[in-house]
């Protein structure tokens, strides 16, 4: 069942700040309050799902197309070694936000990532990154 009074919904309303990196009519990205690396980002879609088998197919579409665009952007803004493209499914996956998100996890040669949802970050280092985020899309 979704919960409408889940973070990402309330982002989505305005009830709660983002750092925003991309919005369109149908999905929003933006940064991860508890990063596993440096320019993990979110991608939600602006529809009620609360995961993989709940989103209708047009709305998955719309979201994977958002999710491969600002994917690029980040590539660009950090020039990782790779990115991590992951979703998760339930709590027993790792789900911990009931709302259908997919993260963006840059990987550098000689960085662990950070343990998931773990440790919030330093809000003036999110804002630095949304912006490189921002003017790398900008420049796609």
């Amino acid at each position: 069942m979704y919960d409408d009074n889940n973070v990402f919904a309330k982002i989505i309303r305005g009830e709660i700040p983002a750092f925003k990196v991309h919005e369109d009519p149908h999905t929003l990205a933006f940064m991860d309050a508890m990063p596993q690396s440096d320019g993990h980002t979110l991608v939600i879609p602006k529809v009620r799902a609360r995961n993989f088998f709940d989103i209708e197919p047009q709305a998955l579409a719309r979201l994977i197309e958002s999710t491969q665009w600002v994917a690029r952007g980040v590539r660009q803004a950090f020039n990782p070694g790779g990115i991590r493209i992951l979703q998760f499914n339930e709590a027993m996956a790792g789900q911990s936000v009931f709302h259908i998100h997919f993260h963006i996890i840059p990987c550098y040669e000689g960085t662990e990532l950070l343990m998931h949802a773990r440790k919030p970050a330093d809000k003036a280092l999110l804002a630095r990154q949304a912006e490189q985020i921002r003017q790398s899309l900008a420049a796609l």
